[in-house]
């Protein structure tokens, strides 16, 4: 088994995202001290007594870039080939993990560890072992991906 990284599919573009994406989350702690984890920050949605105006708008950024995006450039096509019952299976389990973990690969992969948070790091580090994990057995014992 090989890794290949497809290096036609890098475009300045992905460099540019990669930087807004360090930027918004600097700017996010520097500037009312809170981290850019997204399952947080949604969470924090659906408890209508403590949402805050910037969750709103971080939210409503995530929704609308892609749409601004394809204004510029035609959208990346998506195939999705596995079977709805393991996508719903899938994301219970990233949405059981991240409740476990106490956040989210952004959370913790983004910004914990700029913060030199070894909470983060070791959930960063079990987040993709059980990832790797979870691809081997998925697609060499199992067949499903």
């Amino acid at each position: 088994m090989s890794i290949q990284i497809d290096w036609q599919a890098f475009t300045p573009i992905s460099l540019v995202g990669g930087l807004m994406l360090g930027v918004a989350t600097v700017i996010l702690l520097l500037g009312i001290g809170r981290i850019a984890g997204i399952s947080g920050i949604f969470s924090s949605l659906l408890k209508p007594k403590r949402v805050e105006m910037w969750q709103v708008l971080f939210i409503l950024g995530l929704v609308i870039s892609p749409v601004l995006y394809g204004l510029a450039r035609p959208l990346p096509d998506v195939a999705i080939s596995n079977s709805l019952p393991l996508l719903i299976t899938a994301g219970l389990l990233v949405g059981f993990g991240t409740r476990l973990g106490s956040g989210c690969t952004s959370g913790h992969g983004i910004c914990g560890n700029a913060r030199l948070s070894p909470r983060s790091l070791a959930a960063t580090v079990t987040f993709m072992l059980f990832g790797i994990v979870t691809v081997y057995i998925g697609r060499h014992v199992l067949g499903l991906l």
